[in-house]
C-alpha cells in the first residue's frame, strides 16, 4: 500500500521536464550511436517474432516494466496520487520504448515490429495492473547476467560484431548471457503465513548458443562464410528463490532508493534448470 500523496507543485514540473529531456535525449543519442551508420528508407514493418528465441521480446518486457516502475515512482514523489502515477508511469514506459520502434521503422536494417510493441505494452501493463489492483508490485520482471563462454577467436569476433565490445553494451545486447525472471513475492499472496516479507520465488527464461537471429550461419566483413550450426541453440527454464529488496525495512532514504533501483536485478541464488534438450540439473548459485 502507498502512503497518502503530499502535493509538491514544483516537483511536478521537474519530473515532467526530466521525462521530456529523457525522451528527447534518448532519441538523439540512439540516432547517433545506433542508427546513423545504417541506411534509411520510408517507414515500414518487420516481423522478427522468431528471432533470438524471443529473448529480445523478453528484454522489451523487462525494459518497459522497469521504465514504467521508475516513472510511476517519480510521479508519486511529485505528489500525484497512486492511480494517476500508475497510469502516467505505464504510458511513459510505452512512449519511451516507442522511440526505438519508430527509429527501427525508418531503418533499412530493421523495421517497426508489432511483436516488440506487444512486448512493450505487456511490460507496462503488468506494472499498471498491479498498481491498480493491489497497490504494490507482487510480480516483478527482473534480469540477471553472466557472460556466455565464446570459447574461440571466431566466436568472440562474432560476439563483438553482434553485441558490442564493451561490458555495458554486452549486458544490454548479449542475449546468450541474459536471463529474464518473473519474481513473485510469496508473503503478498499468502499474508497469513510466517514467510519473510522479502522472500520471492522466481521463474526464469534464457536461451544460449545463438550466433544469429535465426541460425548460426553468417558472413563476416571479409566475405568469409561461417557455418556454426554445430552449436546447438537451446532454451533454458529456471526456478529459484529471490529477494524483494523493497520489502527490507530500513530508515535510511539512501538505502530505500538503492534497494528500489537494484530490485530490477535478480539476486544470485540456488536454482533448478530444465533445458529444451531434456537435461535437468541444479545450481548451487545461478546468476
Amino acid at each position: 500500500m502507498h502512503p497518502p500523496p503530499v502535493q509538491h507543485p514544483n516537483r511536478k514540473w521537474l519530473v515532467a521536464g526530466a521525462h521530456a529531456a529523457l525522451w528527447g535525449g534518448s532519441y538523439i543519442a540512439l540516432n547517433k550511436a545506433w542508427y546513423a551508420d545504417y541506411p534509411k528508407e520510408s517507414f515500414h514493418f518487420f516481423n522478427d517474432n522468431r528471432e533470438w528465441s524471443q529473448m529480445d521480446k523478453a528484454g522489451h518486457v523487462w525494459t518497459a516494466y522497469q521504465m514504467s516502475r521508475f516513472s510511476g515512482a517519480l510521479w508519486q514523489w511529485a505528489g500525484l496520487n497512486p492511480k494517476k502515477s500508475a497510469w502516467l508511469g505505464g504510458i511513459s514506459g510505452v512512449a519511451y520504448q516507442s522511440i526505438i520502434e519508430i527509429q527501427d521503422g525508418f531503418s533499412s536494417e530493421w523495421g517497426f515490429s508489432w511483436g516488440d510493441m506487444a512486448a512493450n505494452v505487456t511490460g507496462s501493463a503488468l506494472y499498471v495492473a498491479q498498481e491498480l489492483l493491489w497497490q504494490e508490485q507482487r510480480l516483478q520482471v527482473k534480469m540477471s547476467y553472466w557472460p556466455y563462454d565464446y570459447n574461440s577467436p571466431e566466436l568472440t569476433a562474432r560476439r563483438n560484431q553482434l553485441f558490442g565490445k564493451s561490458i555495458p553494451e554486452r549486458m544490454l545486447k548479449d542475449y546468450n548471457s541474459q536471463t529474464y525472471w518473473l519474481s513473485a513475492n510469496l508473503h503478498s499472496f499468502m499474508p497469513d503465513s510466517r514467510l519473510p516479507k522479502w522472500l520471492n520465488l522466481a521463474v526464469g527464461y534464457a536461451a544460449k548458443g545463438m550466433l544469429g537471429g535465426y541460425d548460426n550461419k553468417w558472413v563476416d566483413k571479409a566475405g568469409i562464410v561461417h557455418n556454426r550450426n554445430d552449436i546447438a541453440r537451446c532454451r533454458h527454464f529456471y526456478l529459484s528463490p529471490d529477494i524483494d529488496l523493497t520489502k527490507i525495512r530500513t530508515k535510511s532514504k539512501f538505502l530505500r532508493s538503492a534497494f528500489f533501483v537494484l530490485n530490477m536485478i535478480k539476486i544470485p541464488a540456488p536454482a533448478l534448470e530444465l533445458s529444451s534438450n531434456g537435461k535437468f540439473r541444479g545450481h548451487l548459485i545461478h546468476f
